[in-house]
């Protein structure tokens, strides 16, 4: 079996990585408070230690003061900050990358029923809506708080640079604020007002895109994390073909994005008919961007994106994977609960250690590394 191509170099602009492997960003809940410990540091660290190329953070929420959904998900802004800076020495001292991901959950968050900072004020969304023919749970944005998150996610990236972070990514998929403005069924809005049809949804994405663009400058790597699927409806889809793929992100694209991370729930699913490529062979053709895909890569079998406590057996069959790398179709494949639950999982697979590659289960959860 020939994996080499997941461990050949690559450069993004300025981001050089020693390989294709990448950390994709699990929410964990192990910062109480919204505040990474020291805890948080060595478990980025280990994973940089054991040739991990890039390190995406778990979703880390912008200062926007209804932005997260739990009090125990780190926060990106005020002491949260020291925390981070711990993570990024830590990572740096290692030799890996990283970049964090910036995050705002919008109408994912609902005060009436969690531990939710400032659970005394309503969540944002595009249209109060949560669900496909749900209604109105909250009042639709106003063009003073859209502009608000615009600023936030603007903030935040400024403070990444200068914590360090070797670039960022916005979270613009499932279902969560960024991808509500894409999706028709939350998005009701007139098209004189962040709604309309799919590319005149895509004006909320842009401006965000711009204006980090904007204060982080040229040279400071930009990814969007993107899907078709939503948490709410998991066969939802914002293009059913690849012209309209193209529609909705080459003016995203334009706005200052370097890579798509493009998220699926099994990478090998091929996404239109006629093609074996997926999501992300789509829009890296498309655009002409740099992609990640991910979705199930080193699980026997695909999961549940919601439910994080299933049951899975390990995959060693990388070959495929290296293949479609190798042949230009995506650049690099994003490693989820395999590398939650082992931290030496992509040095493991380096040196063809397959029979040590642990399994994932509810009980690797209580015992994270």
């Amino acid at each position: 079996m020939s994996i080499d191509a997941l461990f050949s170099p690559l450069s993004i602009g300025n981001l050089e990585l020693k390989n294709r492997i990448a950390m994709a960003p699990m929410t964990r809940w192990r910062s109480p408070g919204q505040l990474p410990g020291q805890d948080v540091a060595d478990y980025y660290r280990r994973r940089a230690e054991n040739e991990v190329g890039l390190i995406i953070t778990e979703g880390t929420t912008i200062d926007h003061p209804v932005s997260s959904y739990s009090v125990r998900v780190p926060a990106f802004n005020g002491p949260a900050l020291d925390g981070w800076r711990r993570v990024v020495d830590g990572v740096h001292e290692a030799g890996g990358k990283i970049i964090p991901q910036l995050w705002h959950v919008g109408i994912m968050r609902d005060p009436r029923i969690d531990e939710y900072p400032n659970s005394d004020l309503p969540s944002v969304s595009p249209s109060g809506i949560y669900k496909p023919g749900g209604k109105n749970v909250f009042e639709p944005m106003d063009r003073a708080e859209i502009q608000a998150v615009v600023d936030s996610f603007a903030r935040a990236a400024t403070d990444a640079r200068e914590l360090g972070f070797d670039g960022i990514e916005l979270h613009g998929a499932h279902g969560y604020l960024i991808d509500q403005f894409l999706w028709s069924e939350l998005n009701k809005r007139e098209a004189s007002d962040y709604g309309g049809n799919a590319v005149e949804r895509t004006r909320f994405a842009v401006e965000v895109i711009a204006a980090v663009r904007a204060a982080v400058g040229d040279d400071f790597p930009v990814s969007l994390r993107i899907s078709q699927w939503k948490q709410q409806d998991y066969s939802a889809r914002l293009a059913e073909t690849p012209e309209l793929l193209k529609a909705i992100f080459q003016p995203i694209a334009d706005a200052g994005v370097d890579i798509f991370h493009c998220s699926e729930r099994r990478y090998w699913e091929s996404e239109f008919e006629g093609s074996s490529m997926n999501l992300a062979g789509w829009v890296k053709q498309l655009t002409g961007r740099a992609t990640i895909t991910v979705g199930s890569i080193g699980l026997a079998g695909p999961m549940s994106v919601t439910n994080i406590g299933e049951h899975a057996d390990v995959s060693s069959d990388l070959e495929p994977l290296a293949r479609r790398i190798a042949a230009g179709e995506f650049d690099i494949a994003a490693v989820g609960r395999a590398l939650l639950v082992d931290p030496a999982w992509a040095r493991k697979v380096k040196e063809g250690r397959f029979d040590e590659l642990m399994p994932f289960d509810k009980a690797a959860l209580e015992t994270l590394s």
